[in-house]
């Protein structure tokens, strides 16, 4: 008997009655075939996968909230995913689900991330024909973009939470856990950067959501943990009284922060930089990469500008940017 073998049976006894496990078929299921691991389950090896694709290493310079920070100390892509792994990995535990399974699905949820975040999302969508949601591009790179075109080849319950991870029902409670990891995450690590970069007072919280929740990042963050745990595995959602208190305070962020013109202030930079190097590649499709220029062929190229913009760091794009349509001195 293997390890993973060993392993899969010791899921099986200890895990809930809710838990998708490492030997579900349907949802351990490849698009191409692969012989099993002798030591890791098909999630871990979903897992490693994602740590060791360069779209996983690219997150590290790409915007959470406030376009190319000043500073080591506010989140990126890459920071804010490893903490919605924490928050979810903990909600797993604690409700005897697969913690693996939900670990895989966090850490591969922004993969599609543009550069300049939700700003970046935006403009694409506005100008690609096709549309442009980054958890929908979080499911092209693992299946299409990754090792040059074949993709991590993932199981179906880690691609399905990564799709689900915004706005829809997952096919796992796995992948619902993610869901609510993430906006407790980003809601909670925004207020201290916000608090970090002068534009938010703590004193300016709302009374009632502090009241509810907690004054401090680690109380609220335990607060709504434990509330999804206790809540149960049947349907995975805060209590009433803490899911009240969190959508208001996710509103309170929206009007305070994420509209804030001292956190927007350089996201029309962002919006021209980007239709630029659309419009640049559009008319210049022989400067693509190759592996974009396949696409373009393979597909059209609206398709492959896109996929190649989306995939840019904050920096690759500026440097580009910079490269094409800034002027250079003669030394």
């Amino acid at each position: 008997m293997t390890v993973r073998e060993q392993y899969e049976i010791t899921e099986v006894g200890i895990l809930s009655k809710f838990a998708c496990t490492s030997v579900n078929e349907e949802m351990i299921r490849r698009e191409r075939h692969e012989d099993k691991c002798p030591f890791r389950t098909e999630f871990q090896r979903d897992r490693d996968r994602i740590i060791h694709c360069n779209t996983f290493r690219r997150l590290k310079r790409k915007t959470q909230v406030f376009l190319s920070p000043v500073g080591d100390h506010y989140r990126t892509r890459l920071t804010h995913t490893l903490e919605v792994s924490q928050i979810a990995r903990t909600i797993a535990r604690g409700m005897r689900l697969n913690e693996d399974l939900t670990e895989a699905i966090a850490l591969g949820h922004d993969l599609g991330h543009s550069p300049f975040g939700h700003c970046g999302e935006k403009i694409l969508n506005e100008i690609c024909p096709h549309g442009f949601k980054h958890y929908e591009q979080s499911v092209r790179v693992v299946e299409s973009l990754e090792k040059k075109g074949s993709g991590l080849n993932l199981t179906y319950a880690v691609r399905d939470g990564i799709l689900c991870h915004t706005n829809k029902v997952a096919a796992t409670k796995e992948g619902n856990i993610v869901r609510l990891a993430d906006t407790i995450a980003y809601i909670n690590h925004d207020i201290e950067d916000s608090v970090r970069a002068g534009i938010l007072d703590p004193n300016d919280l709302p009374n009632d959501c502090v009241r509810v929740l907690g004054n401090t990042k680690t109380k609220r963050i335990t607060t709504l943990i434990a509330s999804v745990i206790e809540h149960g595995a049947y349907e995975i959602d805060f209590a009433p009284q803490i899911r009240r208190a969190h959508d208001d305070l996710k509103a309170f962020m929206f009007r305070k922060v994420y509209t804030n013109p001292a956190a927007k202030q350089e996201e029309a930079k962002a919006v021209q930089l980007i239709s630029k190097l659309y419009e640049y590649f559009i008319a210049n499709i022989d400067k693509l990469p190759e592996e974009y220029r396949i696409i373009a062929k393979k597909t059209d190229p609206d398709r492959a500008v896109c996929d190649y913009i989306s995939g840019m760091s904050d920096s690759y794009a500026v440097d580009l940017y910079t490269e094409l349509f800034v002027p250079k001195f003669w030394k």
